[in-house]
């Protein structure tokens, strides 16, 4: 029997591997000859640099940048040595995480961390990237981090316009001669799952700017700077398109990233499977192995554990999803190439000894052993 593996992680417990070595561990002791292969599984959101990079032997680089307030902050980026590829969470160097309650304002908060970061990588050597850019802090339109790789974005008297959102509303014009040369051979894959555009009712600042802590009297005003942004943009780069679904991600970033970079967005899920090869390792599987810590009906609609389903149904192979909890919405996995799904909780417990690292690969491992106990049953008598 051939089982491969391809588990997201469960957020506090277990990393992608973790989880997919626990449940590994739980197939083995039902069936010591089985042939199992772990491969790393994400969104393009938390935790992907963590999943390729332990999964497809790549090196963490740790790098000191402008965090979402001006100061410094570490942010650790993954670099894939082999195809000279970075690995790179926004949210690292601008997340909302970064940024105290009490301080969030994306009028002051910046991407320019994220310019940094990228800079770094190119001096590393790396040409193409790999960038999630979830869980910002910012609604700048990409401003800083553009700044940070040279780009000017200039006021009347020729200065580079602040930090924030508040910078755009000095912003006169749009500067490309000092853009480090480097960035020309870079192609970015973006990790993108909203189709916001960058203004108005469906636009980044009225929809996400209040839990960035914009308040609702600079939420036009926010919305307006940017609009003037895209058409000064448009005057100088012809392929600067607000209306673009995803051009909105990120306070802006998503059409920073097209505007300005050689990018596209896609599917987080998406860029992951096909990094990691997926689909090439289960081919030949007899059973695919995917989960994470809570599988409901956002599960369906097509996070990571539906995307590897997805994926399998192509070559006819059963799917089987392990999960922390499940809700009643997970029902709806099963239409969406999940064939059958198991929680992996074995007593009544708290929340905060369920997520306990040990507890929670003790219970996967035990919950993936009774499975294929049942799957190794069933293939003894499909044998007799």
């Amino acid at each position: 029997m051939k089982a491969v593996i391809a588990m997201d992680s469960m957020k506090g417990s277990l990393s992608s591997m973790e989880a997919g070595y626990a449940a590994a561990e739980g197939i083995r002791r039902a069936d010591a000859s089985a042939r199992i292969l772990v491969r790393p599984l994400a969104d393009g959101g938390e935790g992907t640099v963590d999943a390729l990079v332990t999964g497809m032997n790549g090196v963490i680089r740790n790098v000191s940048v402008t965090g979402p307030l001006g100061a410094p902050v570490h942010c650790a980026y993954g670099i894939l040595a082999e195809t000279k590829t970075a690995v790179v969470e926004m949210s690292g160097a601008a997340g909302l995480t970064l940024v105290p309650a009490e301080k969030r304002d994306p009028l002051e908060t910046t991407t320019y961390g994220v310019g940094e970061v990228i800079r770094d990588a190119i001096a590393a050597g790396c040409r193409r990237f790999l960038v999630g850019i979830g869980g910002s802090a910012t609604n700048d339109g990409g401003v800083g981090m553009l700044q940070a790789l040279g780009y000017g974005f200039l006021d009347r008297d020729g200065r580079q316009v602040p930090f924030g959102a508040k910078g755009l509303e000095s912003l006169a014009r749009i500067t490309d001669e000092g853009v480090i040369p480097e960035l020309a051979e870079c192609e970015f894959r973006i990790a993108c799952d909203v189709t916001n555009v960058l203004c108005g009712e469906q636009g980044c600042s009225a929809v996400y700017g209040p839990q960035k802590g914009a308040a609702p009297s600079v939420i036009p005003q926010m919305d307006g700077w940017l609009e003037a942004y895209a058409k000064l943009a448009k005057e100088k780069f012809p392929k600067a398109d607000p209306l673009f679904p995803g051009a909105g991600a990120a306070g802006g970033m998503g059409f920073a990233f097209l505007t300005f970079t050689n990018a596209v967005l896609e599917s987080g899920v998406q860029i992951v499977l096909e990094e990691t090869g997926l689909e090439s390792c289960i081919k030949d599987a007899d059973i695919v192995v995917t989960g994470e810590g809570r599988l409901d009906g956002q599960t369906a609609m097509g996070k990571a554990p539906v995307g590897v389903a997805r994926l399998a149904k192509k070559y006819g192979i059963p799917v089987v999803a392990l999960a922390g909890s499940v809700t009643e919405e997970a029902a709806a996995c099963n239409e969406n190439g999940i064939d059958a799904f198991f929680p992996i909780l074995r007593r009544v417990c708290t929340l905060e000894e369920a997520m306990r690292e040990e507890a929670a690969r003790a219970n996967l491992a035990d919950a993936a052993e009774q499975v294929f106990r049942l799957w190794k049953c069933a293939e003894n008598g499909r044998r007799s």
